[in-house]
């Protein structure tokens, strides 16, 4: 059994280029198929949480460091940190 983990983040301020990215942002997570995964926007859209199970914090990483909008630099800063479910 994985670890959990949570990535947060919060987006630039550039809608059309996030608007064209969502899709694939959306797509990636759930081709994932990741174990306790759940996430979503804020509702003022200034950016999201994504919770999910990974082996390490190395692991986590990565995978949100694929995430498209990561890959096209549309996030102003992100956090990805272990989370003890209690």
């Amino acid at each position: 059994m994985g670890k959990q983990f949570v990535f947060f983040y919060f987006m630039k301020r550039e809608p059309e280029k996030i608007k064209a990215a969502v899709p694939l942002h959306i797509e990636y997570w759930h081709n994932l198929k990741l174990n306790k995964y759940l996430g979503g926007p804020f509702a003022d859209g200034s950016g999201g949480i994504i919770t999910f199970e990974a082996e390490s914090i190395e692991e986590a990483t990565r995978i949100a460091n694929n995430d498209p909008f990561v890959a096209q630099n549309l996030l102003e800063s992100k956090w990805i940190k272990e989370w003890i479910v209690e």
